[in-house]
């Protein structure tokens, strides 16, 4: 058995000034998956974060708001925590780094920087609002980059070019609270002073493995090639965050006592299990430390994680990072998030919407362990699931587990051609590829297993044995019992990307899932609950409904409060003034009894495939399914008005028990129902709502 390993996980924590975005889960979701994948994996994976909670930028907004900074901070972290869990997102523990632990801590920290005569002070030149009266954190200063000129640059680092200043550096700087021009005015400031551990820095950067090459790679050329620059520590009062104790009147910037919460929360987490942070962060033996440390970060933050962060731990004696894992930023339809296109989508947003489990899916085709940006294409995004976890993998056992609610698994595995075994060998690249964190490749290597399986289940027609009578049953239980299998087995490799899936299916089997070795040996002989919807496809109206909500929230007038302590929910409007235009020009019908009524059929049904009648001006040529084996041919005439790729896995409903009618281009089976009329542009087909399933009657 291999040695199980102890790993430290953390993501960067997030700035208690506001609600969690989609950008922001990126990162959040790439490390849940890869801290769940560890413990399946058979190890001892921790996943610790906290809420970032010092700076300008909290005590200005508490102010006006009215309350204090702590009653702020409160208040973010039960929104945060609120939507990691809509998402199923997990921790071990999460904290603040407004913690007696962080204080002292910091403590700690600071005086090793002393004792090795690290520290500096001298007066510097800084901006100060005359507005707003105040020094100007550098969140709170917008200009032009020094050095590549890039406007819209915030004080302390460009995100065009990765150069880092001083917000007296930017050109035509702006105060962000006032937008007028500060002016720059004299401050002491205390200094950390890096050049003489440019050496260790060096080293480390390129030799440990703990960095992407690139990132080593840009480290070299952009920083590590000339003297370092003395790191900027301290901000003078009015400041919230933790006071120096040395040092009256002056207060760690929040870049110090941010990381430095890694531990403190390492330290409240440790407690609470009899240990101690140093068990995870003091070895006693820096070349072979007795725990990893894994960060989650942003390229936005790479200076700090990979120059300023090591060197801490370096001079206090504590463990460096393993590995720090950087990801780039994340795009909406090819373009940066923005609140005026209605593309900042809040987490909440999507939540009040769509399942959580479909966006972790994307996120994790998206994630290759690399630093490259990922886009959120909404139109690919509902395809992919649709696809893939709807069409591919939940498939698998829609189309199955209802044989098996009386008869249960087969006694014994049945023979279906090495298909399990396969998938078996391939467990090894998927968890490789897990490690790495290049979650795309794994997601490849599922689905063209899901892929092998579903074309198993299509060559063995079990809906056809179970019309075959009682000769076929066995035969019926054994293709149910591999395809249940196979669906399972995926379901596990899957388990650190859809949880909730993972739990859903362990009541379908009565088999939780807990190893990843449970990929590599099939269930025999045991009962099949009553099977349930595992998954919903996701519909146009759901993605237009989160776009919605973003544009209304975008577009609230500055000056108007938005509560920040609970999801936003949209007000009713005042209803549209309906024409009386279709209904005058096409009269009701005479009145019908229910009999009447009962006559009709109408289905839920899918489109499996839509083509064009070349040889017809308004026909396109559907192929429907009322479930299983059930299929229809139905001609409708809606070409000028929907395009045949946008109908494919559409439910629709249709007048199933309509008479064939021979047509020139073939026989249609039924009808699709349709609104149209007078004052109508278009013909438009009606859909259920979310959740219905093909075969189902209305009525």
């Amino acid at each position: 058995m291999p040695k199980t390993r102890r790993i430290l996980i953390t993501s960067a924590l997030p700035y208690a000034n506001g609600h969690i975005h989609l950008g922001h889960l990126v990162e959040y979701i790439q490390t849940d998956i890869f801290a769940r994948f560890q413990r399946l994996r058979g190890n001892q994976a921790v996943y610790l974060c906290a809420d970032d909670t010092h700076g300008t930028a909290i005590m200005i907004r508490a102010q006006t708001e009215g309350r204090t900074e702590h009653d702020l901070i409160a208040s973010m972290r039960d929104a945060h925590l609120a939507d990691f869990e809509g998402f199923d997102i997990t921790f071990d523990h999460y904290g603040s780094t407004d913690s007696e632990e962080n204080r002292s801590l910091c403590s700690h920290i600071w005086q090793s920087l002393r004792k090795h005569d690290l520290i500096v002070q001298r007066e510097v030149s800084q901006l100060f609002d005359l507005k707003a009266g105040i020094f100007l954190a550098d969140r709170f200063v917008q200009g032009s980059c020094p050095r590549c000129h890039a406007p819209d640059q915030y004080g302390d680092s460009c995100e065009t070019c990765g150069a880092t200043y001083s917000p007296a550096e930017l050109i035509n700087p702006v105060s962000t609270l006032s937008g007028t021009t500060p002016e720059i005015r004299k401050a002491e400031h205390l200094f950390v002073t890096l050049e003489s551990l440019r050496p260790f820095l060096t080293k480390w950067t390129q030799e440990s493995g703990s960095l992407d090459p690139k990132i080593s790679n840009y480290l070299a050329g952009h920083f590590l090639n000339e003297p370092l620059r003395d790191w900027d520590i301290s901000r003078p009062s009015p400041y919230f965050g933790f006071e120096i104790p040395d040092a009256p009147g002056h207060y760690w910037y929040v870049w110090f006592d941010a990381p430095i919460g890694y531990i403190a929360t390492t330290e409240q987490w440790a407690t609470k299990h009899g240990g101690s942070f140093a068990d995870w962060w003091c070895s006693g033996d820096t070349n072979q430390p007795n725990a990893e440390i894994h960060h989650f970060i942003g390229k936005d933050i790479t200076y700090f994680h990979t120059l300023f962060w090591p060197a801490m731990l370096k001079i206090a004696d504590m463990n460096l990072p393993t590995k720090v894992r950087v990801h780039g930023f994340l795009t909406v339809n090819g373009q940066k998030m923005s609140k005026s296109r209605g593309t900042f989508l809040l987490a909440r947003t999507y939540l009040d919407h769509l399942n959580p489990a479909a966006l972790r899916y994307y996120y994790a085709t998206k994630l290759s362990g690399g630093i490259d940006d990922i886009d959120l294409n909404l139109e690919e995004f509902t395809t992919k699931v649709n696809t893939d976890l709807i069409g591919k993998l939940v498939n698998l056992a829609s189309r199955t587990a209802r044989w098996l609610k009386k008869t249960g698994l087969s006694s014994s595995y049945p023979n279906d051609g090495g298909l399990f075994a396969k998938a078996a060998t391939d467990g090894e690249a998927i968890a490789a590829a897990y490690e790495s964190c290049d979650f795309a490749r794994a997601m490849r290597i599922i689905m063209q297993a899901a892929d092998r399986a579903n074309q198993y289940v299509d060559n063995e027609q079990p809906w056809k044995l179970a019309k075959q009578g009682p000769q076929e049953q066995q035969r019926l239980q054994d293709v149910a019992s591999v395809s249940l299998n196979l669906f399972r087995q995926l379901v596990v490799y899957l388990t650190p990307v859809l949880p909730k899936l993972a739990d859903d299916v362990a009541e379908l089997v009565g088999d939780p899932i807990t190893d990843w070795q449970q990929s590599q040996t099939p269930l025999e002989n045991l009962p099949v609950a009553t099977f349930r919807p595992l998954m919903q496809r996701i519909e146009s109206s759901q993605i237009d409904a989160i776009l919605a909500d973003s544009n209304a929230l975008s577009s609230t007038p500055q000056g108007s409060t938005v509560s920040e302590t609970s999801p936003i929910k949209s007000e009713p409007g005042a209803l549209p003034e309906d024409s009386t235009e279709p209904l005058e020009s096409d009269a009701l019908a005479e009145t019908c009894t229910i009999d009447d009524f009962a006559k009709v059929d109408l289905r839920v049904a899918r489109v499996v495939n839509a083509e064009e009648v070349p040889e017809a001006r308004k026909l396109l040529k559907l192929t429907v399914s009322l479930g299983g084996d059930d299929r229809r041919t139905i001609f409708a005439g809606i070409k000028k008005f929907h395009r045949p790729e946008d109908l494919h896995g559409r439910l629709v409903v249709i007048v199933a028990n309509l008479a064939p009618r021979q047509m020139k281009f073939g026989l249609s089976e039924g009808m699709v129902v349709a609104a149209s009329g007078a004052g109508a542009d278009g013909v438009y087909l009606l859909s259920p709502d979310s959740g219905a399933m093909p075969g189902m009657r209305l009525g």
